[in-house]
């Protein structure tokens, strides 16, 4: 089966539609991260099954999860889940925010060489940001316990943000540590096409949560 197919394939097990020109711009975004990744260490994944495994793959199974058209990918890293969702999501537009900034550099060399118009690298923290309007979705993979993450993305949020942590095990003792005003909303075990390892999506809402005040904060693009 051509490499094509399979991503098709698993994505479809995922209940993820991908068109054939989607997995090829999938595939040809793994194979600039394996070209970068020689010269910079992006990540520690280079095997090419692997790498179409936990980043591809891992990235979509959270594609229905997000709501609205205005999303944040914090501690984006090389790219994921935001760039392979913004592959699946047109319509929407993706704020990448990483505090590195040699793979925001690979992001913004991604965005253009697979024609991406819906995404916008960021090279900063995420706390230094202001979320004016707040952001729709708010995405996280494995960035931190939760009550951390809370802490790091809570100035990209509104009321009606859903934060959505992307975990390994159920974190239970991290859900009970969580600040107030913020709620588990819901949780969903995750079976990626051949990873051989616990995945839950975690839904996080705060409908009480203040607007947090940060003067002279603005996203604002890589330079």
């Amino acid at each position: 089966m051509s490499e094509v197919a399979t991503l098709i394939g698993s994505a479809a097990a995922l209940a993820v539609p991908l068109s054939e020109s989607q997995a090829l711009l999938l595939l040809k975004l793994l194979d600039e991260l394996a070209a970068w990744n020689k010269a910079y260490n992006l990540t520690a994944i280079s095997e090419r099954s692997a790498m179409l495994t936990h980043h591809l793959l891992d990235s979509l199974s959270v594609n229905a999860d997000l709501l609205g058209t205005r999303i944040a990918d914090v501690g984006t890293g090389a790219g994921f889940p935001g760039l392979p969702l913004a592959v699946l999501n047109p319509e929407r537009h993706f704020t990448l925010i990483d505090s590195s900034g040699k793979k925001i550099r690979f992001v913004a060399h991604a965005v253009r060489t697979l024609g991406l118009h819906n995404v916008e690298p960021v090279h900063k923290r995420a706390e230094a940001l202001g979320g004016t309007p707040p952001f729709d979705t708010v995405l996280t993979r494995a960035l931190a316990a939760l009550p951390e993450l809370i802490t790091t993305v809570k100035g990209l949020c509104g009321p009606a943000t859903r934060v959505i942590a992307m975990k390994g095990r159920y974190p239970q003792a991290e859900l009970a540590a969580l600040p107030s005003p913020w709620q588990l909303a819901g949780c969903r075990a995750v079976a990626v096409p051949g990873l051989a390892a616990e995945r839950h999506v975690l839904t996080l809402v705060a409908p009480d949560l203040r607007p947090v005040a940060r003067p002279g904060a603005a996203v604002s693009p890589a330079g």
